[in-house]
């Protein structure tokens, strides 16, 4: 049996996640490739991650958090 979808406060956070995620890589001048190099992943990982359209795993942001150079905490605020 499928899990219910998220809440609405739930998808929201994970949007503004994603668009801080967006906004240090542009201020860094970083391709989503480029990124995805740096954090071990792969384009269409950042992708999914920015565009809010799937769940990143706490691995996976304190990478993008590494490879932006970003406190995590800036990050998930």
């Amino acid at each position: 049996m499928p899990s219910a979808p998220p809440p609405d406060w739930v998808l929201a956070r994970r949007r503004a996640i994603g668009d801080r995620i967006r906004a240090a890589r542009g201020e860094r001048k970083l391709s989503q490739e480029r990124l995805a190099e740096l954090a071990g992943l792969d384009r269409q990982a950042i992708n999914r991650i920015e565009q809010a359209h799937q769940s990143a795993l706490l691995d996976n942001l304190i990478r993008i958090a590494e490879a932006l150079d970003v406190p995590l905490a800036e990050l998930v605020r």
